[in-house]
C-alpha cells in the first residue's frame, strides 16, 4: 500500500473511533495488533484496545476526534489529534461522571501491515487531564465529607447539656474533648418529677456520621423514657428495646445510668456495658460495678441495679473509654488502673479532680499526640452542708 493509502486507512480508523463503530474497528485492526502506549490497568492486545475504546466512548455523550495534521513514511503514519468531550455518562479510568468538558491533544503513530493497523504508539495530554480530573473529584469529595463532619460535630455538641443541674451542696463538672473525627460520646442530666436527677454517660460504637446519628437518637429516647420516672435498670431496658429495632447492624451503645437523690446522697445505678465510674471515699477509689449488655444488641435484656450513698466529701468520676484507651508514645494504654490511682491522689474537689485527670492525660500522651476518640468526663461531688 502507498503512503497515501496508509494515511487514508488511519483516517478511517480514527473516524470509526469517533463514530463508536466497533465493527469497523474490528475489520481495520490486525489480529496481532499491539498497543505500545497504555494507561495502568490496560492491556496491549487488540481485544483490550477495543474494550478501552468502548469504555472511553461510553463515558462521553459527545466525544469528538479530529485530525489536525498527518504525515506518512514507509509503513508508519503520524497523526496529530484533538479530542473533545464531556465526561457525563459512565465511569472512566476510575473516575465517576463529572460533566466536566475536557480537551486532549495527542500524537499517534500507527504502523500499517497488509492493509491493517498492526501497532500504535501515542503521546498526549490525556493522562494529565484524566489525572487532574481524578484529583479534582477527590478534592470535591473530601471537601464534602469534611463539611458533613463539621455539621455532624455541631449537631453532636448542640445536643450536650447547655446548663448544669442546680443542686444544693453538690458540684457537677463536665469535660468534653472531641476527636477530629465525629464520635458517639454523650452525657446528659435528666430532671425527674420526684426531685431526683438522672446522670447519664454513654458511647456509641464506631465513629463518623452514623455514630453521631445513633448518639442523637439514643439521647432522645433516654429523655423520653425518663419522663416516666423509671428506675435505672428499667430505663435502660426500655431504651434497649427501641434501639434493637432501629439501630444499624453491628452498632451498639454503652451507657451508664445513675439516679441521684440530692437530699440523701443515694445513687441508684445500672450499667449497659459502659466503663464503670470510680467513687472516691476517704481517699479510696471503688468502681461502681453493675452487669448489663450494651444497648441495641439483643432484645429483652435485664439490667442489674445497685445502690450506693455518697457522703459529704465523696466524688464520682464518670468517663468514656476514650480516656482509658489513649496510648503513650510507647503504645502503652492508660487503662482503668491508672485512672483509679488518679481518682485517689487528687486534691479534694470536683474541679480539681477533673483538672488533675486532664493534666495527667496530657503528661501520659506527650507532645504531638493524635487523639483517636472523644474523651468525656463528668465529675460529681457532694459538698459539706453549709450552715
Amino acid at each position: 500500500m502507498s503512503t497515501e493509502e496508509n494515511k487514508a486507512l488511519v483516517r478511517r480508523f480514527i473516524q470509526a473511533q469517533n463514530e463508536k463503530d466497533l465493527a469497523a474497528l474490528e475489520e481495520i485492526i490486525a489480529p496481532d495488533f499491539v498497543d505500545h502506549s497504555i494507561l495502568p490497568g490496560q492491556g496491549t492486545t487488540r481485544e483490550a484496545y477495543l474494550q478501552d475504546v468502548a469504555e472511553h466512548q461510553a463515558a462521553s455523550s459527545e466525544a469528538r476526534l479530529r485530525i489536525e495534521d498527518q504525515m506518512a513514511e514507509d509503513d508508519k503514519v503520524i497523526s496529530r489529534l484533538t479530542i473533545r468531550g464531556s465526561h457525563d455518562q459512565e465511569m472512566f479510568t476510575g473516575v465517576p461522571p463529572t460533566g466536566v468538558k475536557l480537551e486532549f491533544t495527542g500524537i499517534i503513530i500507527n504502523r500499517v501491515v497488509g492493509g491493517k493497523i498492526a501497532e500504535e504508539w501515542s503521546e498526549g495530554t490525556y493522562a494529565y487531564e484524566l489525572t487532574q480530573q481524578r484529583l479534582d473529584q477527590e478534592l470535591r469529595e473530601r471537601e464534602r465529607f469534611e463539611q458533613e463532619l463539621r455539621v455532624a460535630r455541631r449537631i453532636q455538641q448542640a445536643l450536650l447539656p447547655k446548663e448544669l443541674p442546680l443542686l444544693e451542696n453538690w458540684d457537677i463538672v463536665p469535660y468534653y474533648q472531641p476527636a477530629r473525627e465525629v464520635g458517639g460520646d454523650f452525657y446528659d442530666f435528666l430532671p425527674l418529677s420526684d426531685g431526683c436527677v438522672g446522670v447519664i454517660i454513654g458511647d456509641v460504637s464506631g465513629k463518623g456520621i452514623a455514630a453521631a446519628l445513633v448518639m442523637a437518637n439514643t439521647q432522645s429516647v433516654l429523655r423520653a423514657v425518663a419522663l416516666g420516672s423509671a428506675t435505672p435498670g428499667e430505663l435502660l431496658a426500655q431504651v434497649n428495646e427501641v434501639l434493637v429495632a432501629y439501630i444499624p447492624p453491628n452498632m451498639f451503645v454503652t451507657c451508664f445510668c445513675g439516679i441521684l437523690d440530692p437530699e440523701s446522697g443515694r445513687l441508684t445505678y445500672a450499667n449497659a456495658g459502659h466503663s464503670p465510674p470510680f467513687r472516691q471515699h476517704e481517699g479510696k477509689a471503688t468502681a461502681l460495678l453493675a452487669t448489663g449488655m450494651p444497648l441495641g444488641l439483643m432484645p429483652s435484656m435485664a439490667y442489674e441495679e445497685k445502690v450506693t450513698t455518697l457522703l459529704p466529701g465523696d466524688d464520682v468520676l464518670f468517663y468514656s473509654d476514650g480516656l482509658i484507651e489513649v496510648h503513650n508514645p510507647e503504645r502503652e494504654m492508660l487503662g482503668s488502673s491508672r485512672v483509679r490511682v488518679l481518682v485517689t491522689e487528687h486534691a479534694p474537689g470536683a474541679k480539681r479532680l477533673t483538672a488533675h485527670v486532664v493534666e495527667e492525660l496530657g503528661r501520659f500522651t506527650g507532645e504531638g499526640w493524635e487523639q483517636e476518640d472523644d474523651i468525656t468526663l463528668v465529675t460529681l461531688e457532694r459538698l459539706e452542708a453549709q450552715s
